[in-house]
């Protein structure tokens, strides 16, 4: 199979209804309805995945299995990934197991700076981050158990909020949660074709990417 990254386009030729993806990684939920039931998936799961010798990260909960496929080595959603995620969708219709890709959802923190080279070895010491390989501007918890943290570019003298929040949503959710969000006293302050920028009514800022 090739490793060579995949991108939007190419998911979408793929047909993979069930997944997400979300900037490296594609993202899933099954809702299992039950403990027993997500636990019978995960171990299917775990044997496709010795099989294929391609590893996915699995967080079984009450009532719903998440999981998470990236080719870490390659840095990205790989062939290797949709194989993968075509077997483990293939597995859950057999045990009669739903997917609900709608339900995932990634929270960033972000950090304004003129220069976060100055400050990047703080946050990765402070946190216990590692720098990510690929980007530059980012540190990152290995586990994947925490929020990864960017530094978004800002003008030494513009005022700015230190820190904000980017929450990524299935393309299909971002509206409905921006519309939520104004409804409870929210405003629109800033768009783009794959984020819009929340305030609330304290000057507060969110980002709903997509």
């Amino acid at each position: 199979m090739s490793d060579s990254l995949l991108g939007q386009a190419d998911l979408d030729a793929a047909d993979l209804p069930d997944w997400r993806l979300f900037g490296t990684a594609l993202l899933t939920r099954f809702r299992t309805r039950n403990f027993a039931n997500g636990l019978r998936l995960l171990n299917a799961i775990g044997e496709a995945a010795e099989q294929a010798d391609h590893h996915p990260d699995l967080d079984l909960r009450y009532p719903h299995l998440n999981i998470k496929l990236s080719s870490h080595d390659a840095g990205g959603v790989t062939d290797r990934d949709v194989a993968l995620a075509r077997r483990i969708s293939e597995l859950a219709a057999e045990q009669g197991v739903d997917a609900a890709p709608s339900d995932v959802e990634v929270v960033e923190l972000a950090l304004d700076t003129p220069d976060y080279q100055a400050i990047k070895p703080f946050w990765r010491a402070a946190l216990g981050y590692k720098d990510n390989p690929r980007l530059d501007d980012e540190v990152r918890n290995d586990d994947g158990a925490l929020p990864m943290l960017w530094f978004q570019e800002s003008g030494s003298d513009e005022p700015r909020q230190r820190f904000h929040i980017d929450v990524r949503v299935p393309k299909e959710v971002a509206q409905q949660r921006i519309d939520a969000a104004v409804a409870a006293g929210g405003k629109v302050v800033d768009e783009a074709s794959t984020f819009v920028v929340l305030a609330d009514a304290e000057g507060n800022k969110v980002c709903i990417c997509s």
